[in-house]
């Protein structure tokens, strides 16, 4: 049977393939993998390449969060350095100072406003102390209550003691500034001038906020059904100037003043008086020799300040009646009404409460 010459494979069935077009399969191609190569010392050579490309890689992502990190920072202290935010810092670091301080401090001031309404217009009349004031306020209603007026103690304070202490901070700056081009020393006359320029004009501003904290926080002593019930400060300030008039927002502004001029003198004059006398007296701590001194500043701004304060309260608190009347012409006529028919020493009622009021402030 004839076959192919080179295959013994017969011609007619590779004929038969042929015409049918089927072939063996071509033998699978042997797959050529790179071999690494088998010199140690160019295995090594590459390795240390790749490990400096990775190291390369690295320290130019450190520098460029670097580089971003230091553009960040420079930005932040170009803003801080500003002549306007340096200008504008003593004022917000005086409001936010006050504001943490009125948050912590509202229910005593609370139950200070309510002492000092208590028994109005007789000498023998009731003489609640802090704690039964406390109770009854919780009696009537919650705890939250001594929260009552929150939100117009916190605009008086943004207000009022971002002004207070941003002037007072302007004005020492302005007297250390001349003491040192002159070679003296700020001297106890300076600072006393400083608080109470500083404590006069800030008064004026917040004296809106003022009324409306003190109307809200005697809301609760008329009958139920002469309440306001005021829902904020907003509320209270847009019915207040609506029913009376906006000049009405001003009532109590005088001794609303020179309360401000007298806490102010207390404050900030006595605070920095016996913070440089404890610095140079004694060897306390810098943290109790602000403690010390807060507590000094304290007193005097309680002694002097709440016979006015007082006056403020009676003044802020009074509505006209039906005839128009009030009870207090003025901050004299009501000093003179209160020490004829209350005594003396009704000036001073509240005088602890008030001191705890204060003391965190100075």
């Amino acid at each position: 049977m004839p076959t192919d010459p080179g295959s013994t494979v017969p011609l007619y069935i590779l004929i038969a393939q042929d015409f049918l077009g089927l072939h063996n399969p071509s033998p699978p191609q042997p797959v050529h993998t790179p071999s690494l190569p088998a010199d140690p010392l160019t295995m090594s050579t590459t390795t240390s390449k790749a490990l400096d490309a990775a190291k390369s890689t690295s320290q130019q992502a450190k520098n460029s969060i670097k580089t971003m990190t230091e553009e960040t920072s420079a930005t932040t202290s170009s803003i801080l350095h500003h002549p306007y935010t340096r200008a504008a810092l003593p004022f917000v670091n005086g409001g936010l100072a006050g504001m943490t301080a009125t948050t912590v401090i509202q229910p005593i001031d609370m139950i200070k406003v309510r002492l000092q309404l208590a028994g109005e217009g007789a000498k023998t009349g009731p003489r609640p102390s802090p704690l039964q004031v406390t109770r009854d306020i919780i009696a009537q209603g919650k705890v939250a209550d001594l929260y009552t007026g929150l939100s117009a103690g916190l605009l008086r304070q943004a207000v009022y003691t971002t002004a207070r202490l941003g002037f007072f901070d302007t004005f020492m700056n302005v007297l250390k500034t001349r003491a040192e081009a002159s070679g003296s020393q700020i001297g106890f006359k300076e600072r006393a001038g400083a608080g109470l320029t500083a404590g006069g004009l800030a008064a004026m501003v917040g004296n809106p906020a003022d009324l409306a904290l003190i109307r809200m926080q005697s809301d609760g002593l008329k009958p139920l059904a002469q309440r306001a019930h005021y829902n904020s400060v907003v509320d209270a300030l847009t019915r207040i100037a609506k029913a009376e008039g906006v000049t009405a927002l001003w009532s109590g502004a005088y001794p609303t003043v020179v309360r401000a001029m007298a806490l102010n003198f207390g404050q900030l004059a006595f605070f920095s008086e016996a913070k440089n006398q404890l610095k140079s007296q004694t060897q306390l701590s810098s943290q109790t020799q602000t403690l010390t001194a807060s507590a000094i500043a304290g007193f005097f701004a309680s002694f002097f300040s709440l016979p006015f304060d007082f006056v403020k309260t009676r003044l802020q608190k009074q509505q006209k009646a039906k005839d128009g009347s009030l009870p207090y012409k003025g901050m004299a006529d009501c000093f003179r009404k209160v020490a004829k028919d209350e005594g003396l020493l009704r000036f001073y009622r509240g005088f602890g409460t008030y001191y705890i009021r204060i003391a965190p402030h100075a």
